[in-house]
Protein backbone atom coordinates (compact mmCIF):
# COMPACT_ATOMS: atom_id res chain seq x y z
CA UNK A 1 0.00 0.00 0.00
CA UNK A 2 1.08 3.49 -1.09
CA UNK A 3 2.37 5.91 1.82
CA UNK A 4 -0.04 8.50 1.73
CA UNK A 5 2.99 11.23 2.05
CA UNK A 6 4.29 9.52 -1.37
CA UNK A 7 1.37 11.25 -3.09
CA UNK A 8 2.49 14.03 -5.18
CA UNK A 9 -0.02 16.69 -4.79
CA UNK A 10 0.59 19.59 -8.06
CA UNK A 11 0.65 23.03 -6.36
CA UNK A 12 1.28 25.19 -8.98
CA UNK A 13 -1.59 27.55 -9.45
CA UNK A 14 -2.60 27.98 -6.15
CA UNK A 15 -0.62 31.12 -5.38
CA UNK A 16 1.46 29.01 -3.05
CA UNK A 17 4.66 30.90 -2.19
CA UNK A 18 6.68 27.96 -2.30
CA UNK A 19 6.24 27.06 -5.73
CA UNK A 20 5.15 30.19 -7.00
CA UNK A 21 8.77 31.50 -6.68
CA UNK A 22 10.06 29.07 -8.97
CA UNK A 23 7.31 29.33 -11.54
CA UNK A 24 8.21 28.43 -14.77
CA UNK A 25 11.76 26.88 -14.11
CA UNK A 26 13.33 23.81 -13.42
CA UNK A 27 13.69 24.60 -9.46
CA UNK A 28 12.77 22.19 -7.09
CA UNK A 29 11.10 24.38 -4.21
CA UNK A 30 12.88 23.59 -0.59
CA UNK A 31 13.19 26.66 0.92
CA UNK A 32 10.02 27.95 3.17
CA UNK A 33 8.96 25.80 5.87
CA UNK A 34 5.58 24.54 4.52
CA UNK A 35 5.84 20.65 3.77
CA UNK A 36 3.79 19.46 0.32
CA UNK A 37 1.33 17.13 2.54
CA UNK A 38 -1.84 17.33 2.00
CA UNK A 39 -3.35 18.08 5.73
CA UNK A 40 -5.11 15.37 7.58
CA UNK A 41 -8.40 14.58 6.07
CA UNK A 42 -10.05 15.19 9.32
CA UNK A 43 -9.32 19.31 8.83
CA UNK A 44 -10.52 18.85 4.98
CA UNK A 45 -13.66 17.74 6.39
CA UNK A 46 -14.11 19.65 9.61
CA UNK A 47 -13.38 22.82 6.61
CA UNK A 48 -15.99 21.26 4.43
CA UNK A 49 -18.73 21.25 7.04
CA UNK A 50 -18.29 24.98 8.31
CA UNK A 51 -18.15 26.44 4.61
CA UNK A 52 -21.04 24.71 4.35
CA UNK A 53 -22.98 26.56 6.63
CA UNK A 54 -22.48 29.74 4.41
CA UNK A 55 -21.76 32.28 6.55
CA UNK A 56 -18.46 33.94 7.74
CA UNK A 57 -19.18 36.58 9.91
CA UNK A 58 -17.35 37.58 13.47
CA UNK A 59 -16.11 35.05 15.12
CA UNK A 60 -14.88 34.85 18.91
CA UNK A 61 -12.63 31.84 19.67
CA UNK A 62 -14.38 28.64 19.97
CA UNK A 63 -14.34 27.02 23.79
CA UNK A 64 -13.50 23.93 22.52
CA UNK A 65 -10.25 25.12 21.31
CA UNK A 66 -9.26 26.78 24.55
CA UNK A 67 -10.25 23.34 26.20
CA UNK A 68 -8.50 21.49 23.41
CA UNK A 69 -5.12 23.47 24.08
CA UNK A 70 -5.34 23.38 27.86
CA UNK A 71 -5.91 19.74 27.88
CA UNK A 72 -2.85 19.18 25.07
CA UNK A 73 -0.37 21.21 27.24
CA UNK A 74 -1.52 19.21 30.33
CA UNK A 75 -1.37 15.43 28.22
CA UNK A 76 2.25 16.46 26.55
CA UNK A 77 3.49 18.53 28.84
CA UNK A 78 2.13 18.16 32.96
CA UNK A 79 1.67 22.01 32.15
CA UNK A 80 -1.32 23.30 33.85
CA UNK A 81 -2.23 26.52 31.94
CA UNK A 82 -5.53 28.53 32.53
CA UNK A 83 -7.92 30.14 30.25
CA UNK A 84 -7.07 33.36 30.92
CA UNK A 85 -3.58 33.20 29.73
CA UNK A 86 -4.51 32.06 26.26
CA UNK A 87 -4.26 34.74 23.64
CA UNK A 88 -4.92 34.02 19.93
CA UNK A 89 -3.01 35.48 17.31
CA UNK A 90 -3.22 35.21 13.10
CA UNK A 91 0.19 34.20 13.29
CA UNK A 92 3.63 33.39 15.00
CA UNK A 93 5.88 36.24 13.67
CA UNK A 94 3.44 38.78 14.98
CA UNK A 95 3.81 37.55 17.97
CA UNK A 96 7.74 37.90 18.26
CA UNK A 97 6.99 41.72 17.23
CA UNK A 98 4.67 42.22 19.69
CA UNK A 99 6.71 40.31 22.67
CA UNK A 100 9.52 43.14 21.47
CA UNK A 101 6.99 45.72 21.78
CA UNK A 102 4.84 44.44 25.00
CA UNK A 103 8.78 44.78 27.11
CA UNK A 104 10.34 47.37 28.23
CA UNK A 105 11.39 51.25 26.01
CA UNK A 106 12.52 52.30 22.79
CA UNK A 107 16.14 51.51 22.45
CA UNK A 108 16.09 48.90 24.84
CA UNK A 109 17.91 45.42 24.03
CA UNK A 110 16.22 42.24 22.88
CA UNK A 111 19.00 39.30 22.81
CA UNK A 112 18.38 37.00 19.58
CA UNK A 113 20.47 34.04 19.08
CA UNK A 114 22.07 33.17 15.97
CA UNK A 115 21.98 31.46 13.55
CA UNK A 116 18.21 31.80 13.68
CA UNK A 117 14.72 32.21 11.73
CA UNK A 118 14.52 35.79 10.34
CA UNK A 119 11.96 37.22 12.30
CA UNK A 120 14.39 36.97 15.24
CA UNK A 121 16.36 39.61 13.92
CA UNK A 122 14.35 41.54 12.03
CA UNK A 123 11.59 41.84 14.89
CA UNK A 124 13.45 43.88 17.28
CA UNK A 125 14.45 46.68 14.62
CA UNK A 126 11.08 46.77 13.43
CA UNK A 127 9.62 47.34 17.64
CA UNK A 128 12.08 50.65 17.79
CA UNK A 129 14.71 48.26 20.02
CA UNK A 130 18.28 47.36 19.52
CA UNK A 131 19.07 44.04 18.05
CA UNK A 132 21.95 42.14 20.25
CA UNK A 133 22.53 38.51 18.65
CA UNK A 134 24.16 36.06 20.48
CA UNK A 135 26.31 33.42 18.87
CA UNK A 136 25.04 29.88 19.36
CA UNK A 137 27.76 27.28 20.03
CA UNK A 138 27.67 24.02 18.05
CA UNK A 139 28.74 21.17 20.15
CA UNK A 140 28.44 17.50 19.89
CA UNK A 141 26.85 17.87 16.49
CA UNK A 142 23.88 20.28 18.26
CA UNK A 143 23.85 24.26 18.15
CA UNK A 144 22.75 25.49 21.77
CA UNK A 145 22.94 28.81 23.37
CA UNK A 146 25.93 29.99 24.68
CA UNK A 147 25.07 31.35 27.92
CA UNK A 148 28.68 32.57 28.91
CA UNK A 149 28.12 34.55 25.82
CA UNK A 150 24.45 36.09 26.35
CA UNK A 151 25.36 36.56 30.13
CA UNK A 152 28.49 39.05 29.22
CA UNK A 153 25.80 41.23 27.08
CA UNK A 154 23.33 41.84 29.62
CA UNK A 155 23.26 45.77 30.34
CA UNK A 156 20.83 47.42 32.29
CA UNK A 157 18.78 48.12 28.56
CA UNK A 158 18.64 44.50 28.05
CA UNK A 159 14.99 43.35 28.65
CA UNK A 160 14.12 40.24 26.71
CA UNK A 161 15.27 36.96 24.86
CA UNK A 162 14.21 35.51 22.08
CA UNK A 163 14.80 31.93 22.17
CA UNK A 164 14.21 29.47 20.08
CA UNK A 165 12.73 25.48 21.03
CA UNK A 166 13.30 23.24 18.82
CA UNK A 167 15.60 25.34 17.28
CA UNK A 168 15.18 26.68 13.65
CA UNK A 169 17.49 26.69 11.55
CA UNK A 170 19.76 23.91 13.70
CA UNK A 171 17.06 21.46 14.85
CA UNK A 172 18.48 20.84 18.15
CA UNK A 173 15.70 19.97 20.63
CA UNK A 174 16.73 21.74 24.57
CA UNK A 175 16.92 19.67 27.24
CA UNK A 176 15.85 20.03 30.42
CA UNK A 177 18.94 20.80 32.46
CA UNK A 178 19.54 23.36 29.38
CA UNK A 179 16.48 25.18 29.52
CA UNK A 180 17.08 24.88 33.59
CA UNK A 181 20.23 27.07 32.98
CA UNK A 182 18.37 29.61 30.91
CA UNK A 183 15.59 29.76 33.19
CA UNK A 184 18.24 30.46 36.32
CA UNK A 185 20.27 33.33 34.14
CA UNK A 186 17.06 35.10 32.98
CA UNK A 187 15.43 35.09 36.04
CA UNK A 188 18.75 36.62 37.86
CA UNK A 189 18.90 39.22 35.44
CA UNK A 190 15.17 40.33 35.32
CA UNK A 191 14.97 39.74 31.78
CA UNK A 192 11.83 38.83 29.89
CA UNK A 193 11.66 35.51 27.35
CA UNK A 194 9.25 35.18 24.11
CA UNK A 195 10.07 31.74 23.28
CA UNK A 196 8.99 30.50 19.84
CA UNK A 197 7.94 26.70 20.07
CA UNK A 198 6.38 26.14 16.55
CA UNK A 199 7.86 22.97 15.87
CA UNK A 200 7.13 21.46 19.34
CA UNK A 201 4.94 18.74 17.78
CA UNK A 202 7.53 17.41 14.90
CA UNK A 203 10.59 16.05 17.29
CA UNK A 204 12.32 12.99 15.16
CA UNK A 205 14.74 11.82 17.32
CA UNK A 206 13.05 8.90 19.64
CA UNK A 207 14.06 9.31 23.35
CA UNK A 208 13.72 13.06 23.37
CA UNK A 209 10.40 14.97 24.19
CA UNK A 210 9.89 18.62 23.62
CA UNK A 211 9.33 20.90 27.32
CA UNK A 212 8.16 24.58 27.10
CA UNK A 213 10.29 26.48 28.60
CA UNK A 214 7.27 28.22 30.39
CA UNK A 215 6.56 24.76 32.28
CA UNK A 216 9.48 24.79 34.36
CA UNK A 217 8.14 26.75 37.48
CA UNK A 218 6.45 29.75 39.01
CA UNK A 219 9.14 32.24 38.49
CA UNK A 220 10.05 31.76 34.63
CA UNK A 221 6.39 31.24 33.96
CA UNK A 222 5.82 34.70 35.05
CA UNK A 223 8.77 36.14 32.62
CA UNK A 224 7.71 33.90 29.30
CA UNK A 225 5.69 33.92 26.29
CA UNK A 226 5.62 30.84 25.10
CA UNK A 227 4.32 30.96 21.29
CA UNK A 228 2.82 27.83 19.26
CA UNK A 229 0.59 26.84 16.65
CA UNK A 230 -0.92 24.01 14.47
CA UNK A 231 0.34 25.38 11.50
CA UNK A 232 3.67 23.35 11.05
CA UNK A 233 3.07 20.30 12.34
CA UNK A 234 -0.69 20.08 10.23
CA UNK A 235 0.64 22.36 7.23
CA UNK A 236 -1.84 24.79 7.36
CA UNK A 237 0.01 28.08 7.95
CA UNK A 238 -1.98 29.49 5.22
CA UNK A 239 -5.31 29.50 7.69
CA UNK A 240 -3.00 31.99 9.92
CA UNK A 241 -3.77 30.35 13.53
CA UNK A 242 -1.74 30.86 16.24
CA UNK A 243 -1.75 31.49 19.84
CA UNK A 244 0.41 32.66 22.88
CA UNK A 245 0.67 31.52 26.49
CA UNK A 246 1.37 34.49 29.14
CA UNK A 247 0.54 33.68 32.49
CA UNK A 248 1.59 36.93 33.91
CA UNK A 249 -1.45 39.22 33.74
CA UNK A 250 0.94 42.34 33.93
CA UNK A 251 2.85 41.02 30.78
CA UNK A 252 -0.54 39.87 28.71
CA UNK A 253 -2.03 42.81 29.57
CA UNK A 254 1.04 44.84 27.75
CA UNK A 255 0.67 41.99 25.11
CA UNK A 256 -2.77 43.18 24.20
CA UNK A 257 -2.04 46.57 24.23
CA UNK A 258 0.19 46.14 21.48
CA UNK A 259 -2.45 44.07 19.70
CA UNK A 260 -5.35 46.44 19.74
CA UNK A 261 -6.19 47.88 16.84
CA UNK A 262 -3.81 46.49 14.85
CA UNK A 263 -3.85 42.85 15.21
CA UNK A 264 -6.64 40.94 13.60
CA UNK A 265 -9.13 38.24 15.20
CA UNK A 266 -7.83 34.84 14.05
CA UNK A 267 -10.57 34.30 10.93
CA UNK A 268 -13.26 31.50 11.96
CA UNK A 269 -11.93 29.08 9.57
CA UNK A 270 -8.35 29.37 10.99
CA UNK A 271 -10.33 28.62 13.99
CA UNK A 272 -12.36 25.55 12.62
CA UNK A 273 -8.91 23.48 11.29
CA UNK A 274 -7.19 24.16 14.01
CA UNK A 275 -9.85 22.26 16.48
CA UNK A 276 -9.82 19.52 14.31
CA UNK A 277 -5.98 19.31 13.80
CA UNK A 278 -6.03 19.26 17.74
CA UNK A 279 -8.43 16.78 17.95
CA UNK A 280 -8.12 14.22 15.28
CA UNK A 281 -4.60 15.25 14.40
CA UNK A 282 -2.11 13.08 16.86
CA UNK A 283 -2.52 9.92 14.96
CA UNK A 284 -1.75 10.99 11.06
CA UNK A 285 1.14 13.43 12.51
CA UNK A 286 2.36 9.90 14.31
CA UNK A 287 2.56 8.76 10.72
CA UNK A 288 4.08 12.49 9.28
CA UNK A 289 6.94 11.43 11.78
CA UNK A 290 7.79 7.93 11.08
CA UNK A 291 7.78 9.40 7.20
CA UNK A 292 10.14 12.75 8.03
CA UNK A 293 12.85 10.52 10.24
CA UNK A 294 12.98 8.33 7.08
CA UNK A 295 13.93 11.66 4.97
CA UNK A 296 16.05 12.54 7.36
CA UNK A 297 17.65 9.72 7.88
CA UNK A 298 18.60 9.61 4.20
CA UNK A 299 19.17 13.21 3.36
CA UNK A 300 21.90 13.02 6.65
CA UNK A 301 23.80 10.47 4.64
CA UNK A 302 23.63 11.38 1.41
CA UNK A 303 24.96 14.86 2.18
CA UNK A 304 27.58 13.53 4.18
CA UNK A 305 29.13 11.44 1.32
CA UNK A 306 29.56 14.96 -1.38
CA UNK A 307 32.44 16.22 -0.86
CA UNK A 308 32.91 20.11 0.96
CA UNK A 309 29.36 19.13 2.39
CA UNK A 310 28.43 18.21 5.92
CA UNK A 311 24.78 18.17 7.42
CA UNK A 312 24.71 17.46 11.23
CA UNK A 313 22.15 14.99 12.79
CA UNK A 314 18.63 16.36 12.75
CA UNK A 315 16.56 16.25 16.51
CA UNK A 316 13.20 17.58 15.35
CA UNK A 317 11.66 20.16 12.43
CA UNK A 318 11.95 19.05 8.86
CA UNK A 319 14.47 21.58 8.59
CA UNK A 320 18.47 20.66 7.23
CA UNK A 321 21.01 23.10 7.97
CA UNK A 322 23.45 22.44 5.51
CA UNK A 323 27.02 23.45 6.17
CA UNK A 324 28.06 24.04 2.69
CA UNK A 325 31.88 25.76 3.75
CA UNK A 326 33.99 23.16 2.62
CA UNK A 327 32.54 23.81 -0.83
CA UNK A 328 34.02 27.02 -0.89
CA UNK A 329 31.14 28.51 -2.99
CA UNK A 330 30.68 32.63 -3.52
CA UNK A 331 27.18 32.11 -3.34
CA UNK A 332 25.91 28.96 -2.03
CA UNK A 333 21.91 29.87 -3.11
CA UNK A 334 22.74 30.89 -6.21
CA UNK A 335 24.83 28.23 -7.14
CA UNK A 336 22.31 25.79 -5.97
CA UNK A 337 19.42 27.30 -7.64
CA UNK A 338 21.52 26.89 -10.60
CA UNK A 339 21.90 23.79 -10.68
CA UNK A 340 17.90 23.60 -10.14
CA UNK A 341 17.67 23.41 -5.98
CA UNK A 342 15.91 26.11 -4.43
CA UNK A 343 16.62 26.16 -0.77
CA UNK A 344 16.76 29.13 2.16
CA UNK A 345 20.65 31.12 1.70
CA UNK A 346 22.00 30.70 5.04
CA UNK A 347 22.82 34.63 4.86
CA UNK A 348 19.17 35.09 5.98
CA UNK A 349 19.64 33.49 8.81
CA UNK A 350 22.91 34.92 10.11
CA UNK A 351 25.26 32.37 8.56
CA UNK A 352 26.22 32.68 5.30
CA UNK A 353 28.09 29.16 5.50
CA UNK A 354 24.86 27.25 5.16
CA UNK A 355 21.54 26.88 3.04
CA UNK A 356 18.53 25.42 4.52
CA UNK A 357 16.70 22.97 3.00
CA UNK A 358 13.10 21.67 3.78
CA UNK A 359 12.69 17.93 3.22
CA UNK A 360 8.70 18.27 4.23
CA UNK A 361 8.20 16.78 0.84
CA UNK A 362 7.82 13.49 -0.62
CA UNK A 363 11.06 11.11 -1.15
CA UNK A 364 10.79 10.99 -5.04
CA UNK A 365 10.98 15.09 -5.03
CA UNK A 366 13.79 14.81 -1.99
CA UNK A 367 15.90 12.15 -4.14
CA UNK A 368 16.11 14.82 -6.79
CA UNK A 369 17.16 17.33 -5.32
CA UNK A 370 20.06 15.59 -3.72
CA UNK A 371 20.88 13.98 -6.70
CA UNK A 372 20.69 17.67 -8.19
CA UNK A 373 22.82 18.73 -5.76
CA UNK A 374 25.62 15.94 -5.34
CA UNK A 375 26.09 16.56 -9.31
CA UNK A 376 26.39 20.29 -9.31
CA UNK A 377 29.24 19.98 -6.74
CA UNK A 378 31.10 17.08 -8.43
CA UNK A 379 30.81 19.10 -11.41
CA UNK A 380 28.51 16.27 -13.75
CA UNK A 381 25.73 17.64 -15.98
CA UNK A 382 22.62 15.94 -15.61
CA UNK A 383 22.12 12.64 -17.89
Amino acid sequence: MANVFDHPVDRSNTSSLKWEKYRDSDVLPMWVADTDFMSPPAIADALHERVNHGVFGYTNTPEELDNLVIERLQRLYQWPVERDWLVWLPGLVCGLNLACRAVGESQDQVFSPKPVYPPFMSSPRLSDRQLVSVPLKESDNRWTLDLEALEASITPQSKILLFCNPHNPGGAVYRREELEALAELVIKHDLMVCSDEIHCDLILEPGLQHIPLGSLNDEIAARSITLMAPSKTYNIAGLACSFAVIPDRQLRQQFLRQMKGIVPDVNLLGYTAAIAAYKHGDEWNKQQLDYLRDNRDYLVHEINQIPGLKLAPIEATYLAWIDVSGAKLDNPQHFFEQAGVGMSPGRDFGDDRYVRLNFGCRRELLEEAVNRIRRAILGELPA
